[in-house]
């Protein structure tokens, strides 16, 4: 469970950031661009003197409530589809897994490059939908392969025998039994919904507040030679972010198990 430590401590630190500390994450000082790390800004100012601590917090709350979000959603749809389909056998298997390699065969980032690159003001609703069209693949498949091997298991034929239906054989013993699976893919998609968050910002496709760990990297590689701590904090926040969430996801994958 001390997997568990870093997401929270991160949660944590951004969001008291986010209540306490008196920058804001849009106000700018042109008088202070590029300005180094010190005790009033402890992560330095980047373009036209935005104040990189708060933007950063604020940037994290927000990926991290988008990473979660939508990762939920996926486990939510993807795994009792996966497993129900497990369990129908025939036609419904062969659905669901024909979807999933339909599904994860483009990838989302195109996906979102395609749709975002249509829509006039981006914003995280955009930006979740998108993901949320792809996060549920991975939890179905998961589900798909794990229920194949729980329904030959003796308890759930001899609760078959005992008259128990479809539903309540996955909701009692076959959903259950993937949490082990499905928490590590928890945490993973997370991870990818913070990384790609971050992408599409870094390529001009983010929210249009500005607000965004890709922001702050399009800002350091834009001032790279002048100011190279915009760049290393940008870089070091998206890391730690999707590694928690990785982590995070392992802890809850072996409490699972």
């Amino acid at each position: 469970m001390l997997r568990l430590v870093p997401l929270g401590l991160l949660t944590l630190v951004s969001a008291l950031t986010c209540w306490l500390y008196r920058a804001s994450p849009s106000r700018l000082e042109p008088s202070r661009a590029w300005e180094s790390p010190s005790w009033g800004s402890p992560f330095g100012c980047g373009e036209a003197g935005v104040d990189l601590f708060a933007l950063v917090a604020h940037a994290e709350v927000r990926a991290l409530a988008l990473a979660v979000v939508v990762a939920l959603f996926g486990l939510v749809v993807g795994t009792p589809l996966g497993a129900g389909a497990a369990l129908l056998r025939g036609y419904s298997e062969r659905a669901v897994g024909r979807a999933c390699d339909l599904i994860q065969a483009f990838p989302t980032f195109l996906l979102a490059l395609a749709v975002l690159s249509a829509v006039r003001v981006p914003t995280r609703t955009h930006l979740g939908v998108v993901f949320a069209l792809t996060a549920w693949a991975p939890f179905a498949r998961l589900a798909l392969s794990q229920a194949r091997v729980l329904r030959e298991a003796a308890f759930v034929e001899a609760s078959s025998a005992l008259g128990a239906g479809h539903f309540a054989i996955l909701l009692r013993h076959i959903v259950p039994n993937l949490f082990g699976v499905v928490g590590v893919q928890l945490g993973a998609s997370g991870a990818a919904v913070v990384v790609s968050e971050a992408s599409l910002a870094f390529v001009g496709l983010g929210p249009r507040d500005g607000v965004s760990l890709g922001g702050v990297m399009d800002q350091g590689v834009a001032a790279m030679l002048r100011a190279p701590h915009v760049l290393v904090v940008g870089a070091v926040a998206v890391f730690l972010t999707s590694g928690a969430l990785l982590a995070a996801g392992r802890a809850l994958g072996a409490r699972g198990a």
